[in-house]
């Protein structure tokens, strides 16, 4: 089963000039950059309009079924960002319950986690 990446491409940063200057949001570019850094892997990747995590953008979720659900965020849009959360994610889905040794974390995703989320129950 495939980890997923969603990446928040509302998400706002403090600095940013607004639609009226023309630019895109953060969010827009992490989600770019994102889904760059993930080709060629077996993450998959998708964008939403909003993670409600506004006091946290840039925002991220990594989700598989059966195992533990990350949000991670307070990331610039770089591409050593998107670099490192694709890393971490690889991980993600390489463990059988979602929960990667802190060892093993890239130094780019360290703190930056914002919840973590059992998976959901197996239906009766």
């Amino acid at each position: 089963m495939a980890s997923w990446i969603t990446i928040c491409d509302t998400c706002k940063r403090e600095g940013w000039p607004g639609p009226a200057e023309g630019a895109a949001p953060p969010g827009a570019s992490l989600a770019e950059l994102v889904e760059t850094a993930a080709e060629g892997t077996a993450l998959r990747t998708r964008r939403t309009a909003c993670l409600m995590g506004c006091d946290h953008g840039c925002n991220v979720a990594v989700q598989a079924k059966g195992k533990l659900s990350y949000t991670l965020g307070r990331f610039e849009p770089t591409a050593e960002a998107a670099e490192a959360i694709v890393a971490w994610a690889r991980l993600h889905a390489e463990s059988a319950s979602g929960q990667v040794p802190y060892k093993l974390w890239p130094q780019g995703v360290k703190g930056h986690f914002v919840t973590r989320h059992p998976p959901l129950p197996e239906e009766a």
